[in-house]
């Protein structure tokens, strides 16, 4: 029993016993420094070291952002900050998928691939029904309704597009200015996929909107060239074809009668200077002959 004493005894002497470091230079071995140090002093140091470094660590992690980077660390404050933007992004996506869509029903109108009566099963709609509406045209209208209110919004109007859009009009009663006067050397068809009829004029004539609207279309196309398309209330597109020159860009207004192209022999799909126009009600093409008077 006599022996425990004594051995942490001579523990705590060899803790507490002085060495002494001396730094010398190794070429001429000049003495530059000398210290005593004890292996307590060394274990108190390090301790000491070790535990000045923990609590930094501890405070960088409380007390500034870098808690938000540790996996499982939950801060009540930034939740409702991530439930924003998850919502945010959310509605950024569903805009996005609209838009896409509604660009692919515009390709389809511009490239004369419309849908039609005969594409469309039958039991989906009663002869002689006049407000045919399938799903996927109904889903194509509100997603135009809301690309262009989106588009209204962006450029600064405050008139209530949305609302002139709910009240629903005839078109046998609704005035269409003439896009262009001429002779017809073409008509509607939908036995050959022709959607519009063609109107022959003479070199640099005006093709005019045949109602106010904003211009939703105005590019090239290797098939119908120089093409413009409008959106107008009603339900009501009108797109104007095989132009040489477009004068409106994508997001202007125009008001009914306003040049917004010159005629043309543009695109692979005409022989000489004529206009092509198209009317599309509530994303079903119509003979225009039926409402516009092109003499």
């Amino acid at each position: 029993m006599s022996d425990i004493p004594s051995e942490k005894k001579s523990r705590l002497e060899r803790l507490k016993h002085t060495y002494r470091l001396v730094i010398m230079n190794n070429e001429t071995f000049e003495e530059i420094g000398s210290y005593q140090l004890s292996l307590l002093n060394v274990y108190i140091f390090l301790s000491t070291l070790m535990v000045v470094v923990a609590i930094l660590v501890i405070s960088l992690i409380v007390f500034t952002p870098l808690k938000r980077y540790i996996p499982g660390y939950a801060n009540a404050s930034a939740q409702p900050e991530f439930i924003r933007l998850n919502q945010e992004v959310d509605s950024l996506k569903e805009l996005v998928e609209a838009q896409e869509l509604y660009n692919a029903s515009i390709r389809k109108m511009l490239m004369g691939e419309g849908e039609t009566l005969k594409d469309i099963p039958e039991g989906q709609y009663a002869p002689g029904d006049t407000n045919l509406q399938v799903d996927r045209i109904a889903e194509d209208e509100l997603l135009r309704q809301e690309v262009a209110m989106e588009e209204i919004r962006d450029i600064g109007q405050t008139e209530d597009f949305g609302a002139q859009r709910i009240a629903e009009i005839p078109l046998e009663q609704l005035y269409f200015t003439p896009p262009l006067t001429g002779e017809l050397s073409a008509g509607f068809s939908l036995e050959k996929k022709h959607f519009g009829v063609d109107i022959l004029a003479p070199r640099q004539s005006p093709i005019k909107a045949i109602m106010d609207g904003w211009v939703i279309a105005s590019d090239w196309t290797l098939e119908t060239g120089h093409t413009i398309g409008i959106q107008h209330d009603n339900n009501l597109i009108s797109f104007y074809k095989h132009n040489s020159v477009l004068l409106k860009e994508i997001g202007s207004y125009v008001k009914a009668g306003e040049a917004v192209a010159i005629i043309g022999n543009s695109g692979t799909l005409s022989d000489g200077p004529h206009l092509h126009f198209e009317l599309w009600h509530k994303g079903l093409p119509v003979d225009p002959i039926q409402y516009i008077n092109f003499n």
